[in-house]
């Protein structure tokens, strides 16, 4: 129950799409997914070349989990927009050794385990 709260905060804060009526207060958890999924997304039909599609389906072929195409078109979206400043680059990730260090000599192998210590 603690997700839903927290999903129907952020999908409200979205705000219904243009066309889309207001979520009712009496709603279900069901009718209130159908609802941001219709309301506060963008849907469109894409037309991909038979060439393209050959290549597509080599490229999901070759993965060890095969991803949905839907995820595949948008991160191919996302750094097309990228490309063009359309998109903020992301940040490179830095980290600050500690001056001393950690007296530890495996934690670059085994990372892992010392944070499931935690």
């Amino acid at each position: 129950m603690r997700r839903f709260r927290r999903f129907s905060q952020i999908c409200l804060q979205i705000g219904p799409a243009e066309g889309c009526s207001r979520l009712p207060r009496s709603t279900t958890f069901t009718e209130f997914t159908s609802w941001c999924y219709t309301c506060s997304v963008k849907r469109t039909t894409v037309t991909i070349p038979r060439d393209l599609e050959a290549e597509l389906e080599s490229y999901l072929k070759r993965q060890d989990v095969r991803p949905a195409v839907t995820a595949v078109v948008q991160a191919a979206l996302r750094e097309f927009l990228a490309n063009r400043s359309y998109i903020p680059p992301a940040k490179p990730l830095r980290i600050t050794p500690a001056r001393k260090g950690s007296g530890l000599r495996d934690v670059s192998l085994n990372h892992d385990r010392y944070f499931a210590a935690r």
